[in-house]
């Protein structure tokens, strides 16, 4: 362990400038459940709410693969988060005893993390396979098919995922040892089967899976396939020429991006004990772009913030426009414009219905003030401060002056 974090502070991190960047989020994910506790009296709902939010975290590192190192634009990354969600759901509840197979299977949450990520970079395999010598926007239709078809055919199938009501009472997480003790508000005892239910417990479980991600995508990136994958972002005619299996790095790009999909999938299954084809739509795969074009393509650090941002605007501070702007008009005496009138819904209900105008007008005026995204890698920000050098002249100083 010590080595392995010495080559991602050494090799991986600092070749971006990252290091200081991995050294805050690590203080802050270590400091936030402490603060959140105090700050709330002793209320988890912050845990919880960042716990979920690192559901997007991962998805958005996966997506970064496809889209910021690899240069392929993905509109249907939604299809590989509901297949890892539903494969934890088959795999892990009593659902098999409503399905022709009249079977229920209770894999452990550890072991369906695994199948779940398998199973989604296999369908991100069979996606690219016929798609992958498509390009630009051609590519970006054919995802966004996948992308619709997928959570469809789960609400179509009933017989074996019940359609729109979905499928619930999934199993807990488990622990196989456990020592409880005064850190959790219990006397010293070994537990075993132990369930993790407590938003605490998932937001640790969900800090070491993204750990565990950082490095492998930084990794990834330094290797051959990561350089691979860059020369195809830059310009894949050339890189074909130099080489590079084109087709094979993209398919790989595709596979492994579906496969951190799935992984978030499973666990989005086990921490909310549900899931709905409702819950994978469109504006899913969009959400999970914005955060990686905000962010910082290619870069991971910024992946994460912008992840942790956008989630935070839509499900934090949206919801508590309304009630605020009834205060804000209460208190400068513009009250009239609270109740209903007439045609007008109320200032909390047009609030309501504005959001995702507001929504919009903080991400046009975030990329005008930061176009080159929140926090940018090393190569997007030399391209942008730099910019393109206008071809020289070349002047021949003996040449005769015309008259």
């Amino acid at each position: 362990m010590r080595q392995l974090v010495g080559g991602l502070w050494e090799h991986g991190p600092r070749v971006g400038g990252n290091a200081w960047r991995y050294a805050v989020l690590f203080v802050i994910a270590i400091a936030f459940p402490a603060w959140a506790k105090t700050s709330s009296g002793g209320n988890e709902y912050l845990i919880s709410v960042v716990a979920d939010a690192g559901v997007y975290v991962l998805l958005a590192i996966g997506l970064n693969v496809v889209v910021g190192f690899a240069g392929l634009l993905d509109l249907g990354y939604a299809a590989f988060f509901a297949i890892g969600a539903y494969t934890y759901a088959f795999l892990a509840s009593d659902h098999g005893l409503a399905t022709p197979l009249a079977t229920a299977i209770h894999l452990p949450f550890w072991l369906v993390l695994f199948v779940g990520m398998f199973i989604a970079a296999g369908f991100g395999a069979i996606l690219g396979a016929p798609t992958l010598r498509l390009r630009g926007d051609y590519l970006a239709i054919v995802t966004l098919g996948f992308g619709e078809i997928v959570p469809r055919v789960f609400k179509n199938l009933a017989a074996w995922t019940s359609g729109v009501n979905g499928i619930s009472a999934l199993d807990s997480p488990e622990l196989p040892v456990w020592l409880q003790g005064p850190w959790s508000g219990d006397p010293f005892a070994v537990v075993n089967d132990f369930k993790i239910i407590d938003p605490l417990g998932y937001y640790v479980i969900m800090v070491l899976l993204i750990a565990a991600c950082i490095v492998l995508v930084t990794n990834l990136y330094g290797s051959r396939i990561g350089r691979a994958w860059m020369a195809v972002r830059e310009d894949e005619t050339a890189a074909a020429a130099m080489g590079v299996n084109t087709v094979q790095m993209k398919l790989l790009a595709f596979a492994i991006g579906a496969s951190f999909s799935g992984f978030a999938g499973a666990f989005y299954g086990a921490k909310l004990s549900l899931v709905s084809p409702e819950n994978f739509g469109f504006t899913v795969s969009i959400t999970i772009l914005v955060m990686v074009v905000l962010g910082g393509m290619g870069n991971i650090p910024g992946v994460i913030v912008g992840s942790l941002l956008i989630y935070s605007v839509i499900f934090l501070v949206l919801p508590s426009l309304p009630p605020l702007a009834e205060g804000w008009a209460a208190s400068i005496g513009l009250g009239g414009l609270i109740p209903q009138n007439g045609d007008w819904p109320g200032l909390g209900q047009e609030v309501q219905r504005l959001k995702f105008l507001l929504f919009g007008l903080i991400l046009v005026l975030t990329m005008i003030l930061r176009p080159q995204d929140l926090l940018p890698s090393r190569v997007r920000e030399q391209e942008l401060s730099k910019g393109t050098h206008e071809d020289t002249t070349i002047v021949d100083l003996n040449a005769e002056t015309p008259a």
